[in-house]
């Protein structure tokens, strides 16, 4: 059983998606329509703009769904997935990858996530950080005995947990963890506490959103974030992707789920290998690869 994964925030690059652009007419036509549909032009910054750029979330979620979607409709009948999942904006590339979403549909939504969550950030200043080394049930204590908005947000891999919260309360999580025997605790650049409380305000605009637009049977199950597990039924992928802003994202759970339920082998499909190198940490002969197009 082969899984297609689909990567999230961090992973973008300058030039991600030109080859793609240059070697495709489908792409190059998906591309077009993306520039359209968001009213800038997306693919300059992705091809030929600057890091500050592409950095802005409003333009990085975006870019990085383009990419791994337009991905996965290139590589056309060899897309056969026996499950999917993609971690926090990624889901949304699977969703549409896996025949949940249509393309304009998901590319929308993610934009409106995009700008709500930048809105929530500019709002009230805060942060993320990961925690090295530490049992995740230690920075679950950490976090819930500070007297801030502090809570785990990313369970990345064994050994690796990103918590978010004020920027008070990372601060002082970030001493605790080093204190409790954390080999390191780094503060993240990003725009603020995603998977949060704190983006409550998001998570409201987004819910609108989801629940008007149509959504359809997928062609596998996704692995949601919010739950880790097979998920088919549309109301709950709703629900659960409704709930994805303000709760953590499961990817170590995910990942041992979907080797327990007979995955065997891993396809990254966007920009980089961060979710190879994961799944590398949980079992460190698991076949994974990227998922690439002739040339």
């Amino acid at each position: 059983m082969k899984a297609y994964v689909f990567p999230g925030q961090g992973a973008q690059f300058i030039g991600m998606g030109k080859d793609l652009y240059d070697a495709s007419p489908i792409a190059k036509e998906l591309f077009e329509k993306a520039n359209e549909i968001l009213g800038f032009d997306i693919t300059e910054i992705m091809f030929n703009g600057t890091d500050a750029q592409l950095k802005e979330t409003k333009v990085t979620q975006p870019a990085i769904f383009l990419h791994s979607v337009v991905l996965a409709k290139v590589l056309g009948d060899d897309f056969k997935p026996a499950m999917v999942a993609g971690h926090s904006l990624g889901e949304f590339s699977a969703l549409v990858a896996n025949g949940v979403l249509s393309f304009e549909d998901g590319l929308k939504l993610v934009y409106q996530r995009a700008l709500a969550m930048q809105e929530a950030c500019e709002a009230e200043p805060s942060t993320m950080a990961a925690i090295l080394g530490l049992e995740d049930e230690k920075v679950e204590s950490i976090c819930a005995d500070i007297d801030e908005v502090v809570v785990a947000a990313n369970y990345n891999c064994p050994g690796q947990l990103v918590i978010s919260g004020s920027n008070k309360g990372i601060e002082i999580a970030c001493e605790k963890a080093k204190e409790a025997g954390a080999k390191r605790a780094l503060p993240l650049q990003v725009g603020g506490a995603f998977h949060s409380p704190l983006m409550e305000p998001a998570r409201e605009k987004l819910e609108k959103a989801i629940q008007e637009t149509p959504f359809s049977e997928g062609i596998c199950p996704v692995y949601q974030n919010v739950t880790a597990n097979a998920v088919s039924d549309i109301n709950a992928i709703k629900e659960n992707l409704i709930a994805q802003l303000t709760a953590p994202v499961r990817w170590t759970q995910t990942m041992k789920q979907m080797i327990a339920d007979g995955c065997e082998e891993v396809v990254e499909v966007g920009p980089g290998k961060v979710l190879q190198g994961l799944f590398k940490k949980v079992d460190r002969k698991f076949p994974t690869s990227s998922a690439t197009i002739e040339a």
